[in-house]
């Protein structure tokens, strides 16, 4: 029988560890902070920021809001991150992208203190993940590729030796989960296959796990895995539901795969609480470290 992997009990379990190892801090007077920065009112971003913030209520983690209008110039967001750079109320901090058109997003990135980098997406602290693949990681991790693995390590599945297919290059997840997955303390071997691989379905076929990241609706079915994969289901994309009249989202792993599966995660519902959770491991972790 397939597994379900409920990443919303699993995100909950580290959020109540998450909020024993804050009282501990704020016991010895470090208080853990998490700062946003929001350019604009993208509903989609005003709704994840907001859900950010609930997060940090619920540990007992220090909010820093910073918001701007669609129309802040470039300068305007870089003075933005260096006053959180500089601010003692935040450990770690996030820009919420998309940034507004005609804005350089990745310049506004290489302006976060690599210390304080909560997405763990800075080029420094991806650097670090690169160079140290033997010993631990003393830097921020990026926040989906960890929640995947925890999400797995909660389940027991072990990752050591097998064959892992990623599907999609995107920075947040396809690039650099193949940097986690290749440490020694997980061993796993990765194919990373984009729009450009041949016969990626041959790759799939052969993979214990996969883990879909390309936002194409139900792209993975059950004729392209083999009996007792692991499916992680990472992508997201907003499909019509004409009976319900409505849009609906929709992860890139069919559900008639799931019986196929040994494990899957569920979407939504399994890897996105997972990604909130580990940014604010991210953070206390940061607090942590300061002491």
């Amino acid at each position: 029988m397939s597994t379900k992997i409920d990443g919303k009990q699993v995100a909950a379990d580290i959020k109540a560890n998450l909020a024993e190892r804050v009282a501990k801090l704020k016991a010895q007077g470090v208080t853990p902070g998490l700062g946003t920065l929001l350019v604009g009112e993208d509903p989609g971003s005003v709704k994840y920021v907001a859900g950010k913030h609930a997060d940090c209520a619920e540990v007992g983690i220090n909010s820093v809001k910073k918001e701007l209008p669609a129309t802040a110039t470039f300068e305007d967001i870089a003075q933005a991150v260096r006053e959180l750079n500089e601010d003692p109320a935040c450990n770690g901090f996030i820009v919420q992208l998309p940034l507004p058109k005609g804005i350089d997003q990745n310049a506004i990135i290489d302006l976060i203190d690599p210390a304080k980098d909560a997405d763990g997406m800075h080029p420094y602290n991806l650097g670090e993940l690169v160079l140290h693949v033997r010993g631990d990681i003393s830097t921020p991790l990026p926040c989906t590729p960890r929640g995947v693995i925890e999400l797995l390590n909660a389940y027991d599945i072990d990752l050591n030796g097998k064959e892992v297919c990623v599907l999609g290059r995107g920075i947040t997840i396809g690039r650099t989960i193949g940097l986690m997955l290749t440490r020694n303390a997980v061993n796993a071997t990765v194919t990373l296959c984009h729009t450009g691989t041949r016969d990626v379905v041959d790759h799939m076929r052969r993979a214990d796990v996969i883990v879909a990241a390309m936002g194409s609706a139900g792209f993975v079915t059950p004729d392209k895995i083999k009996d007792g994969a692991v499916l992680v289901d990472v992508g997201v994309s907003r499909v019509f539901d004409e009976e319900a009249g409505r849009y609906r989202i929709k992860g890139d792993v069919d559900k008639a795969c799931y019986e196929k599966a040994s494990a899957y995660t569920p979407n939504p519902g399994g890897v996105g609480p997972m990604t909130r959770a580990m940014l604010l491991a991210n953070v206390v972790e940061m607090a942590e470290r300061s002491l």
